[in-house]
């Protein structure tokens, strides 16, 4: 299964794409979509930016499935916002190339990629390095995508051994939708 995990930014938006073959990650590639160069246009201009990039990055890497960092509340209620329709952006550029997107939060991310959910910049980067045998280290959004996208490869598993798990015991359970029958 191939994973494009993506790191949300106004100014710079991180993906980072992986395969999986049993329980192995492996790297295919990892970058950045940028907006710096048209910092001073109106935002609808840069939601398409962001929205041509991911839809680019898709076309190239044939993912399977996507992973989109969860937004957490800032500081700053106007920065929120700025982050949520960039977030929108990127999402709706997913899901029109029919990808499934999981969310996850970068205290999930952290936990699974560094077992430590209050990882730092540096710590995700050299753990994902280390993770994907990368020879060098990757930019701190990459490094996040690519931390989403190793999320989701784990996460995806056990999230589809439980419906397996509940399918099968479904007709033998003496409880249905909470209620005892």
């Amino acid at each position: 299964m191939r994973i494009l995990g993506i790191d949300p930014g106004l100014r710079t938006t991180g993906f980072g794409v992986v395969e999986t073959t049993g329980a192995d990650v492996h790297y295919i590639a990892s970058g950045t979509i940028s907006t710096h160069k048209v910092a001073n246009k109106a935002l609808p201009e840069r939601l398409k930016i962001l929205f041509d990039g991911v839809s680019e990055v898709v076309e190239l890497y044939q993912p399977h499935c996507a992973s989109v960092e969860i937004v957490f509340v800032n500081v700053n209620p106007q920065s929120t916002l700025l982050l949520g329709q960039a977030r929108g952006a990127l999402i709706t550029a997913l899901v029109s190339r029919n990808l499934p997107v999981a969310e996850y939060t970068a205290l999930q991310m952290k936990q699974a990629v560094a077992g430590y959910g209050r990882a730092d910049k540096a710590q995700i980067q050299a753990m994902v390095r280390h993770l994907l045998a990368l020879p060098g280290l990757p930019g701190p959004d990459a490094a996040d995508a690519l931390g989403l996208a190793i999320t989701h490869a784990h996460a995806g598993k056990a999230m589809e051994r439980m419906a397996r798990a509940d399918v099968l015991g479904a007709g033998n359970s003496s409880y249905k939708a909470g209620r005892r029958r």
